[in-house]
């Protein structure tokens, strides 16, 4: 017995009178909802600008038009597969660097800002891009490296948006909503490739318009984006560590549809409240030269709360949970599908440039299908199960698909069968990440952060996401041309590495709130100061005098000695 143990005391008796007020998971909640539900909905443009751009350029690559236009960097020469990466995953290392960059954006200028700027960013690279016509593949890589800056930017900050605006029993599918929204950009794009393919013919006749008017197209949402945001609210939890207190008390009652002075509101506004304070005299008290407001100061702060993340084990076994999900998020293989999908089924023995477009408008659909169930039970069947049951799925399916290649690849021509039955495992490998480790992933690197490192700790994680797909886009042609049905293999045993990790290491966390996260993952507050710093909060607030002074007292006599002479 020791501090945590008195401290989660507060918590327990919190939630379970929230639980008690706020009931059950499911598609009723969203209803109940519905306000904030909207709210993410369109938070999430930023999540279908994201798919766009990974599944617009997987049919781009294979137009004419577009090879005659990027020379060397768009052919199907063997030497010239490392180009056609880079045409590929520049996108991913300018998010990367977006991603880097959004911490210190989302916490000086708030989650509702970053958006609107991200958006910008994106909309300048979009623009860079429409040159291409006359520069040729330099635009194309400046361009997409723009690009890739606000789409890394929103891939972090729309999932922190919603985890802050949303009420615990609906967080999960409100989160997933963003890989609900990246799924439809995806399956989007892939049919107006396939319906462009045709402007102006499908060979040498084929007209500029063919790939520049997809190109063009994802100016359209990135403006609503854009405008729209600046009507909606801000994040609750980010007006309560700004010294907001009153708009947040009035933004948590709007998004709850609730009265400001309602006890389900006052509670979740405490408890909010608690946290910010508690982190605010943490700083304080380790960091005294920077606890005052200002620019400067959260952008040196930024360096501390990341440092901070590796100083202890309860932080550091979030780093390795939001890093390593991340990881294996992209090593699934999804994105090498994803990116390559007409070539992959050309290889796969589908003739013809149209029928693979065909067969990849597929991979949309399905996925964005699979998604779906997933939106409504997140939160009732938990994060682990659908994880680990999806890795295994996905692993399953490449390993047969490398079972059929390594037999057929030869006699395509002669083996039809067994080249629709590889098709069929593309299928439904997409399905299996679809409902699992595309919006689950999302989930668990947005909500396991306390706040005041959340926007530093989604950046990690979503940093890791990206420089990995950056590499696999990047590898991926050269694997494809050069080892061929091993390409499956590899993708299939991390998807099976994946399983285990997340069965055997990463908690579920399903109907918690943002700041019970420290209680689940083993808080920081296990000294004696942290304690009582924590339980002054409490106090100080309201937050026990609203739960009938119940939870987490005092240290008992038992829990001194514990505490005192380190035994527990």
């Amino acid at each position: 017995m020791g501090p945590v143990a008195a401290t989660t005391g507060t918590y327990d008796v919190a939630l379970n009178r929230r639980k008690a007020l706020m009931g059950d998971s499911g598609p009723m909640a969203l209803v109940q909802n519905f306000r904030v539900f909207g709210i993410a909905c369109f938070a999430c443009i930023g999540g279908l600008l994201y798919g766009y751009n990974q599944g617009v350029f997987s049919g781009v690559l294979t137009m004419n038009n577009f090879m005659d236009h990027m020379g060397d960097y768009d052919s199907k020469l063997a030497a010239d597969q490392t180009r056609k990466g880079w045409l590929t995953s520049i996108l991913e290392l300018g998010a990367w660097v977006g991603t880097l960059l959004s911490g210190f954006l989302a916490e000086q200028y708030s989650r509702k800002i970053s958006i609107i700027i991200a958006t910008g960013v994106f909309i300048i690279g979009v623009v860079v891009q429409t040159t291409a016509v006359a520069a040729g593949h330099s635009s194309i890589l400046g361009g997409r490296f723009i690009t890739g800056m606000g789409v890394g930017s929103l891939s972090m900050i729309v999932p922190m948006y919603n985890a802050e605006c949303a009420p615990p029993e609906v967080r999960g599918s409100l989160i997933s909503l963003q890989q609900f929204a990246i799924e439809i950009g995806i399956m989007v794009s892939f049919w107006i490739d396939y319906g462009t393919n045709y402007i102006g013919g499908t060979g040498s006749t084929q007209s500029e318009a063919s790939w520049l008017v997809p190109i063009c197209l994802q100016l359209a949402p990135a403006l609503a984006l854009f405008c729209g945001m600046i009507f909606m609210p801000y994040s609750p939890r980010w007006l309560v560590h700004h010294d907001r207190e009153v708009e947040a008390r009035k933004v948590l009652a709007t998004l709850r549809g609730l009265s400001q002075d309602h006890e389900l509101v006052e509670l979740e506004f405490l408890e909010i409240k608690a946290q910010s304070t508690f982190e605010k005299r943490t700083v304080a008290d380790k960091f005294p030269h920077l606890q005052h407001p200002g620019a400067w100061n959260t952008f040196k702060l930024q360096f501390v709360a990341i440092g901070s993340l590796f100083k202890s084990m309860a932080m550091f076994r979030r780093v390795i949970v939001a890093t390593v999900t991340m990881f294996f998020q992209q090593w699934t293989g999804i994105n090498a599908i994803l990116y390559y999908a007409p070539t992959i089924f050309q290889n796969l023995g589908l003739s013809g440039n149209t029928i693979s477009l065909l067969a990849t408008g597929v991979v949309g659909i399905v996925m964005l299908l699979a998604t779906i169930p997933t939106l409504f039970y997140i939160d009732k069947l938990g994060r682990k199960p659908i994880l680990t049951i999806g890795a295994i799925g996905m692993g399953t399916c490449h390993l047969i698909i490398a079972v059929i290649v390594a037999k057929d690849q030869s006699s395509w021509a002669k083996h039809t069968a067994a080249g629709w039955a590889a098709v069929a495992m593309v299928w439904l490998f997409v399905i299996h990440f679809g409902y699992s480790w595309g919006p689950c992933a999302w989930i668990l690197v947005a909500e396991v952060w306390p706040m005041s490192n959340r926007p530093y700790g989604i950046a990690l994680g979503a940093s890791s996401n990206w420089m990995n797909n950056f590499i696999v886009g990047q590898v991926t042609p050269d694997m494809l041309s050069g080892i061929t049905y091993g390409t499956y293999i590899i993708f299939g045993l991390f998807c099976f590495m994946g399983a285990a990790f997340i069965w055997f290491y990463v908690p579920e966390t399903k109907r918690l709130t943002l700041e019970e996260m420290d209680i689940l993952f083993g808080t920081d507050t296990t000294a004696r100061a942290d304690y009582e710093r924590m339980e002054a909060v409490n106090r100080d607030i309201g937050l026990k005098g609203a739960l009938g002074g119940e939870g987490g007292g005092a240290f008992s006599e038992k829990e001194k000695v514990s505490e005192d002479g380190k035994s527990d």
